[in-house]
């Protein structure tokens, strides 16, 4: 009878416990973004190149960055949760030739965007993971120094945005987090004597943090 009484308390306590447990919490449902980013721009495309009159020694390939977004996570179906939201990004190359080097230049590259992003989300307000894609505005220059800007580098180009990333929330309002993305961008026009810049695509990987308010 002992036992009896003993095992039935003790599962009184285990059912007590589990009904007790709060389901974890879920995503969202607004999210805010800052991220250092690392763009690797292409540094060995002849047409690139060509259309600022440089060779491709002195594209400045790996750059910095920085990246600010903000989405909002408004329906769950299943497994699934659907977010939209948007991204600035602001990002910089630079290449000097060493003294050695008889007529090559410093090269800076720059690249702003502006886009959106609608993200399928898996996990927990706890912590999720996502891929995501969305549609935007670019503009890229590569501008030698000493030497003015030319048309080409004030396009403003479409761009496609499509990658993942993932978040892990270590306080109930901050996460860290990290992304990593391609930049699909449509090809330039003809400027200055030059031909238009070619379709490309580039990789930038971001990590920093996350936050709820």
């Amino acid at each position: 009878m002992r036992r009896a009484v003993l095992v039935g308390c003790v599962l009184w306590t285990l059912a007590g416990t589990a009904f007790a447990q709060e389901p974890p919490p879920r995503i969202g449902p607004i999210v805010l973004d800052l991220h250092g980013t690392i763009p690797r721009f292409p540094d060995e495309d002849p047409a690139l190149a060509a259309s600022r009159g440089l060779s491709i020694s002195e594209l400045p390939g790996t750059g910095l960055g920085v990246e600010a977004g903000a989405h909002l996570y408004f329906f769950r179906w299943r497994a699934i949760t659907f977010g939209f939201g948007g991204e600035i990004v602001t990002a910089r190359a630079k290449q000097t030739p060493p003294a050695a080097a008889k007529g090559l230049q410093a090269v800076t590259e720059g690249f702003r965007s502006l886009g959106s992003q609608l993200s399928f989300n898996f996990g927990s307000g706890k912590g999720w993971s996502y891929l995501s894609g969305g549609i935007g505005r670019s503009n890229w220059s590569i501008v030698p120094d000493k030497v003015p800007r030319i048309p080409a580098d004030d396009d403003v180009l479409k761009t496609i945005n499509y990658g993942g990333g993932a978040r892990w929330f270590i306080r109930s309002h901050l996460a860290f987090s990290f992304d990593v993305r391609f930049y699909a961008l449509n090809p330039g026009t003809p400027s200055a004597g030059y031909p238009a810049s070619p379709r490309t695509t580039f990789l930038s990987i971001g990590a920093g943090v996350s936050l709820k308010p």
